[in-house]
């Protein structure tokens, strides 16, 4: 046996020691991070689902002031079209690079984005042609 066996064996004790620690530790740690996460998902449900209820109470209040100079059908539609086009601006504002509304990319009516204009010069690594008047120049000697 040479006097250096026990340490390597002491080593490899160490080496598994540290990895087992921080193995645990990253597991520690994420186990934390997805408790956050899932706290975090849970207070957005529930704002959103508030906040359907303030909206729909909003829409009622709305419908209900109008009913009283306007038969309840029409005031029922009325409250509708104009639910219906808030949600079509704010369905445009959430799409990415759309600036105002919807666009035509989407296949409904709305302000177009004209096409970008092409770029200056010749595409990226191609040769362009070269001119009749060009002067030779000597190739690099050999």
């Amino acid at each position: 046996m040479k006097p250096m066996d026990h340490l390597e064996h002491l080593d490899k004790h160490l080496v598994d020691e540290l990895a087992q620690v921080a193995r645990e530790t990253v597991r520690d740690e994420l186990r934390e991070q997805t408790r956050k996460q899932r706290r975090k998902a849970s207070l957005y449900a529930a704002s959103g689902a508030l906040a359907l209820y303030a909206g729909a109470a909003l829409a009622l209040a709305v419908g209900l002031a109008l009913a009283l100079g306007l038969p309840g059908w029409a005031a029922a539609l009325i409250t509708a079209v104009l639910l219906g086009a808030a949600a079509y601006v704010l369905r445009g504002m959430a799409r990415p690079g759309s600036g105002h509304g919807a666009g035509a990319a989407d296949g409904l009516p709305g302000p177009s984005v004209p096409p970008a204009p092409p770029a200056a010069g010749p595409a990226p690594g191609t040769v362009p042609p070269r001119p009749k008047d060009a002067p030779d120049v000597p190739g690099p000697r050999a």
